[in-house]
């Protein structure tokens, strides 16, 4: 760390110009070299492209982020319900993977400002009754991605109430099975069962089932990018290259090659 005359230049630069001064704090307080977690198997956010490599909405964001850190980036790939642990034994630095801001998770980790915006829907075959409530679903089944919120929502909620509730480690797994019949239903992210599976031949014959499921205390404001309680600076310079990405535009550039709505939730 540098003596006060450059954390003086640094909190001014934050302040009022981010410019040099921010340079000088990136080079100066951060790592050469992070470690990204994610799970590809969440299209549109993390996924793997025909060339085999990880791709999706926050694979740019994560790559804008260190472009403009000017830091060296590597992904991690990990199932979804080991990227925390993977955080907390050294495995990777930073987790961005729509990765829900809940009150639990602050617990263990630290967040940056909200990445996005995430509604919880629950889908079924079309033309199904089912609705996302414990009077609808007692006697089904619903599957849901290991490790989610909507698992810890469906669990405390649902299960309880005589509704079989099924986690698999990873999303695909949870279409397989809708398509195949043993699943009644699926709950999932909105964004991610659209573009990911009802967009998706194979899930023309299911739709969402009722509306999104509202829960702040599981569901909190969004998502963001998971870091270890420790690392304040990094957090800090996140939400600033993140700041600017939502200003000059470059956030919204990156948005529209997935959503035509708007995912960041103004």
């Amino acid at each position: 760390m540098k003596k006060n005359t450059s954390f003086s230049k640094v909190t001014f630069g934050l302040t009022f110009a981010m410019t040099t001064c921010f340079a000088s704090f990136t080079h100066a307080a951060l790592p050469e070299t992070l470690r990204l977690g994610t799970n590809p198997a969440y299209a549109p956010f993390s996924y793997k492209n025909p060339d085999n490599q990880v791709a999706g909405f926050d694979i740019d964001l994560g790559n804008e982020i260190c472009k403009r850190l000017s830091i060296e980036c590597s992904w991690v790939e990990g199932e979804f319900d080991a990227l925390i642990p993977g955080l907390l034994a050294q495995k990777n630095d930073v987790i961005i993977s729509s990765l829900s801001i809940t009150p639990q998770r602050m617990e263990q980790i630290n967040f940056s400002d909200k990445l996005y915006s995430a509604n919880s829907r629950l889908i079924a075959e079309k033309g199904s009754d089912l609705e996302p409530t414990i009077e609808s679903l007692q006697g089904k089944s619903v599957g849901v991605l290991q490790g989610s919120v909507q698992e810890a929502y469906a669990n405390d909620k649902w299960r309880v109430n005589g509704v079989d509730v099924i986690a698999y480690q990873n999303q695909d797994l949870v279409y397989d099975d809708l398509l195949a019949g043993r699943l009644d239903s699926a709950f999932q992210d909105e964004a991610a069962a659209s573009y990911g599976f009802l967009q998706d031949e194979s899930g023309k014959d299911h739709a969402f089932a009722g509306p999104a499921v509202k829960d702040d205390i599981y569901f909190g404001p969004g998502t963001g990018a998971g870091l270890r309680k420790e690392d304040e600076e990094l957090r800090d310079a996140i939400n600033n290259v993140l700041a600017q990405m939502l200003e000059d535009g470059t956030y919204e550039e990156i948005a529209k090659k997935y959503f035509d709505f708007d995912i960041y939730g103004y």
